[in-house]
């Protein structure tokens, strides 16, 4: 998935790697690959550490609802680049890493993870990483229940008070779920209340 994901799909992939082994050469996608990990590797490791730290946290929200989508990958992607300062094949290698392993362990690592990289990072980069989180989570425009709930429980093990995810959560307050229900829901209930008959409804006298 990871080489899909870099260098185009499997089929390439596969071609690729038939055809460098039918002539005893390196598969050219993995030397790639190899490269890009040296990469990473030859960064500091409190810059790797808060790299990774962050992509996790943001998967956690994307795969709260058990279902990661295109967009959230492709935000997650340009948020690492941004905040880590990352080539995109490096970023997206970090993002893929992360994402799996929420995935596969996310249940039992969350905490763990995320604790841990409150304790080694400054306030400053928290508030953006929360509201990095928010961004993910409205990233097709609606924030579902199962979002929701995963940002507040980022919240507090990140450190902040309830009060303090609620000022994060109203910067984003169109995008919740449960306010667009209630949005939809209040013409057809002043309709009911008042007898009147929608617009697109109405006919001439």
């Amino acid at each position: 998935m990871v080489l899909g994901r870099l260098f185009g799909g499997a089929g390439s992939r596969a071609g690729h790697a038939d055809s460098a082994a039918a002539k005893g050469q390196p598969d050219p996608d993995t030397a790639a690959l190899r490269r890009i990990v040296a990469q990473l590797e030859s960064l500091p490791a409190e810059q790797r550490k808060f790299v990774a730290g962050f992509a996790y946290i943001l998967g956690r929200v994307a795969n709260a609802d058990m279902q990661i989508l295109p967009e959230e990958v492709q935000l997650i992607e340009r948020t690492v680049m941004d905040v880590a300062k990352l080539p995109e094949a490096e970023a997206v290698l970090v993002v893929e890493i992360a994402l799996n392993h929420t995935a596969l362990y996310g249940g039992t690592d969350n905490y763990v993870i995320t604790r841990e990289f409150a304790r080694t990072v400054a306030r400053e980069d928290l508030e953006r990483l929360m509201r990095c989180a928010f961004a993910v989570g409205a990233a097709d425009n609606t924030i579902n229940a199962e979002e929701s709930a995963e940002l507040d429980e980022i919240g507090n093990e990140l450190g902040f008070t309830d009060s303090e995810v609620r000022v994060f959560r109203a910067e984003f307050h169109d995008s919740f779920a449960a306010v667009r229900e209630v949005r939809r829901a209040l013409p057809a209930e002043h309709d009911a209340a008042t007898g009147s008959v929608p617009s697109e409804d109405k006919t001439p006298g």
